[in-house]
């Protein structure tokens, strides 16, 4: 018998230390090499890190939410055969790890032979917890991502087919219980206190009357019904448009430099709510597609941010962000900056309401448009004249496309 420490791999950009976000073993559990042992938390994603070796777990660095130094010792093993530990400057790859962050599609690589035994589950950190609370082995699931993965939509199909156990009546309970903040709720708490209490927001929400652009939606939808379009793609089209004449509200802070960055790009981040939290995947040069092109891509990256496939490169980068909480909408709300952008426009729930339209009461279908921006930098003025140019667009989706 031989002790085999495994060391936390340099993540990449930068990463000197990483948070542990959940184990998938305990001490005294026997590990196959390339078993998932558990998940490090970056700033935009859970890195599943696998077993370099096959043994018995001896001892763990600390629980979810314990801060873990690159090269410190992560899971110590006690192996049948002689192995060398790694430097303390190692690698990933020096330490024979196959980490993968969660929302990035690994290239195929050879298998490595395996140990026999139980089959390594590949699957996101959600899936894993939606599991566990649902008590389903996941060992039983065929996956349908690739290399075998265990999509959501695998997921969801199981459960509705009756793999999870529903209770079937409810009982008195005094239950209390204690979930830690780890993972991407403690870094989404951190940086919405961190937005909330630097950067003073100026709200604004304006009324619109979408009825021709809801006319417009449904006539392209019954063109194209495999192809439907939600009312997002064209508000993306529209900050775009409007973009272009308020420049200023296209941009980020660099606080470190006491510098405001304006780009010619428009990066649109696109606020999804996921199993996981709340994630901003972005579209990246928005102003380079049309409307379906726009509305593909907002819809692909969300659908990327939600199973865990999106790549890391799709979860940063935002210049400005739209967000929307669809048919929960509310009549209006004031959205949190998503920092350091110094803009976010979202929509509310749409309703028929009696209007006066040229002298004469009609029922229009209206909506109200919510906005916030960092006051440092946009004038009140601005703000409201660009969400206003935003309503005449909207409201005469024509021009749009012009």
């Amino acid at each position: 018998m031989s002790e085999y420490v495994f060391k936390l791999p340099d993540l990449g950009e930068g990463t000197v230390e990483s948070e542990i976000g959940e184990w998938f073993i305990k001490v005294g559990d026997q590990v196959n090499e390339e078993d998932v042992v558990g998940t490090m938390m970056t700033d935009k994603a859970a890195v599943e890190l696998s077993s370099p070796v096959s043994g018995r777990v001896v001892k763990l660095a600390g629980e979810p939410g314990d801060i873990v130094a690159v090269g410190a010792a992560l899971v110590t093993f006690e192996t049948d055969a002689t192995a060398v530990a790694p430097d303390d400057g190692a690698t990933a790859e020096s330490d024979a790890v196959a980490a993968t962050p969660a929302p990035v599609a690994a290239p195929e690589t050879p298998a490595r032979p395996r140990a026999a035994g139980r089959q390594r589950i590949v699957t996101s950190p959600a899936i894993r917890r939606r599991a566990k609370e649902a008590g389903i082995d996941l060992s039983t699931v065929q996956g349908s991502g690739p290399g075998g993965r265990i999509t959501r939509a695998d997921f969801d199909a199981l459960v509705a087919g009756g793999g999870a156990i529903e209770p079937t009546s409810v009982k008195p309970s005094n239950e209390v219980r204690e979930i830690k903040v780890i993972g991407l709720r403690r870094i989404i708490a951190e940086r919405m206190s961190a937005a909330k209490r630097e950067i003073p927001h100026f709200a604004y929400v304006e009324e619109l009357d979408i009825t021709e652009l809801e006319a417009l939606r449904r006539h392209l939808n019954e063109q194209s019904p495999d192809d439907r379009l939600t009312l997002l793609p064209f508000l993306g089209l529209a900050l775009i448009r409007a973009l272009r004449e308020f420049p200023q509200c296209n941009a980020t802070y660099d606080k470190d430099r006491n510098v405001v960055l304006q780009y010619d790009a428009v990066n649109l981040g696109v606020a999804t709510q996921t199993p996981d939290g709340l994630k901003v995947p972005v579209v990246h040069h928005a102003e380079t597609l049309d409307l379906k092109g726009l509305a593909r891509e907002m819809k692909r990256v969300a659908a990327a941010a939600r199973d865990n496939s999106a790549k890391k490169s799709e979860l940063m980068g935002s210049t400005i962000t739209i967000t929307s909480l669809g048919k929960l909408g509310g009549i209006a709300s004031t959205p949190v900056i998503n920092a350091p952008e110094v803009g976010i426009i979202g929509v509310n729930r749409a309703v028929e309401r009696p209007m006066v339209v040229n002298g004469q009461i009609a029922v229009r279908l209206m909506m109200n448009l919510s906005s916030s921006f960092d006051h440092r930098f946009v004038d009140g003025y601005d703000a409201a004249a660009m969400i206003q140019r935003i309503r005449e667009m909207l409201e005469h989706p024509a021009t749009i496309f012009i």
